[in-house]
């Protein structure tokens, strides 16, 4: 007898099914991090193309999380979870397949997009089949599962990647993503379709999506490719205008639609709004993991591999210590460890600024910075999450949920943006900044300095993104603890 949606309960080979499509993005899709100087020479891209190709992935995740997630409750979470196996197969291959020359762009960011909007599929659709198809203790465990994939993903993506761009090459890396995507499709598929109770209200958003999209697009071209036009140049301000004016109407739109999928009303609350944006900021420190990766390349001369072996404590450390943060949330409030967690992870950008030290010097630094860095994102994870969503109304955490995780994706993209931006236009410099020289004293070679000097402003913007992540949470975030209802999910990227 064929099993109902009411009678179902999640097997063993859903749920791997499920992480299987996680993985495909957060570890496959994310490498790029690391081997982004390898691809662009492979495909002959300018590294301010392949600036944007890195980052755009994210950006359509975070554009369309939230419309999708709230698609996928009404037209089923199967058949978007489906759709995103797909998109992910599609995608990958038309990275992995992509040629050298003019047509390697095309088919790289045609399929960069397709990974994003992969994971914009993926993630609400399997997060939302996990509450439906496990219950008490075994959803504890799915979605522990399910973190894991997703923070264990991204943990070793810099790591995975710079191993298989060195041993077997780097298009594996997405020809093995598509393989894992049809495992995973053929694992999922037969089970129940799921959807939520049928609302005659809803309506899908599409003037508030097209507008949103034309902006944040508008607005990542403009932040990756400015420096190359030049900033005063009239596409980039074309660009800008139509960022700033998109902008608007998207707001005009939204503020009086009650159908938006960004709920404005939902800034009215301080702590969700601070914290918001304090997850935002500490997202967008993404971009310390691509400028490590650049400088130590193509800096220090080191291969993806090594270079991304320096990440291992990156992963370590978030696996097994985002506990350690729902204790600490526990026994505090979510303000203290928000904040321990904001400082650690600028204590592992300040470790990672002295890049006039020798290679030998600065790579133990980056071992032990990148080891805090994933400690200071795990202090801050769960925390951070309930401060957001437990003090929202029952009728509004669903939204807020979905613009907090939009929070997440937009600032990773952005950030990988801005910092890879920073690097590159000073790198591209033969004379690099010469003024820098005078005040800092760079040891070893000197043939590499715009290299060295673009990391260090590059990494230094990343500071201020953490100074202003401790403003946010010190203005808006209440001392002592929370209402005593935890958020239900335990990170930043669910």
């Amino acid at each position: 007898m064929e099993q109902t949606a009411q009678t179902y309960r999640g097997t063993e080979r859903l749920l791997y099914g499920i992480i299987l499509g996680v993985l495909a993005f957060w570890l496959f899709a994310q490498t790029t991090l690391n081997i982004a100087p390898t691809m662009a020479a492979d495909l002959q891209v300018d590294q301010s193309f392949m600036n944007i190709a890195v980052s755009i992935t994210a950006l359509f995740s975070g554009i369309f999380i939230v419309v999708i997630g709230g698609l996928a409750d009404r037209v089923g979470r199967v058949r978007i979870l489906v759709l995103g196996f797909v998109l992910s197969i599609v995608g990958s291959l038309l990275v992995g397949l992509a040629p050298s020359g003019a047509m390697g762009g095309t088919f790289l960011m045609l399929g960069r997009i397709c990974q994003g909007l992969s994971g914009a599929f993926v993630m609400p659709s399997s997060l939302a089949l996990v509450k439906a198809y496990w219950d008490g203790a075994q959803r504890q465990r799915a979605i522990s599962l399910w973190s894991m994939g997703s923070w264990g993903g991204s943990g070793f993506a810099a790591l995975f990647g710079g191993l298989m761009a060195e041993n077997v090459g780097w298009r594996w890396i997405f020809i093995i993503a598509a393989v894992v995507s049809l495992i995973g499709l053929l694992m999922v598929r037969g089970t129940p379709e799921s959807k939520a109770a049928p609302d005659e209200g809803y309506r899908l958003d599409l003037p508030g999506v097209l507008t949103f999209t034309v902006a944040m697009v508008a607005l990542q071209i403009f932040a990756t490719q400015g420096a190359a036009w030049g900033w005063a140049s009239l596409p980039t301000l074309a660009l800008l205008l139509v960022a700033v004016v998109f902008g608007v109407v998207f707001y005009r739109v939204e503020s009086n639609n009650p159908h938006a999928f960004v709920q404005f009303r939902l800034f009215r609350n301080l702590t969700f709004t601070g914290a918001t944006i304090s997850n935002l900021l500490l997202n967008a420190t993404a971009g310390i993991i691509i400028v490590t990766m650049l400088v130590l390349q193509e800096g220090g001369g080191m291969t993806a591999q090594r270079a991304g072996l320096l990440t291992l404590g990156y992963a370590i450390t978030i696996l097994v210590f985002i506990r350690v943060g729902e204790k600490l949330l526990q026994r505090y409030g979510p303000r203290k460890p928000m904040l321990w967690g904001t400082y650690i992870v600028g204590l592992s950008i300040l470790l990672l600024m002295p890049t006039n030290l020798l290679l030998g010097t600065y790579t133990v630094l980056a071992v032990a910075a990148f080891a805090l860095f994933g400690l200071g994102l795990a202090f801050y994870a769960t925390p951070s999450t309930d401060a957001a969503l437990s003090n929202l109304p029952e009728d509004q955490s669903g939204a807020g949920s979905g613009i907090y995780k939009m929070a997440s994706s937009l600032g990773a993209s952005f950030g990988v943006a801005i910092s890879a931006t920073i690097y590159t236009a000073i790198a591209g410099q033969p004379e690099g900044v010469p003024w820098i020289q005078g005040v800092i004293t760079f040891a070893g070679n000197q043939a590499n300095l715009p290299s060295r000097e673009a990391a260090f402003f590059a990494l230094a913007a990343n500071l201020v993104m953490v100074v202003a992540a401790v403003a946010s949470i010190v203005v808006t975030v209440p001392p002592g603890k929370s209402n005593g209802r935890i958020a239900a999910q335990p990170s930043p990227k669910t």
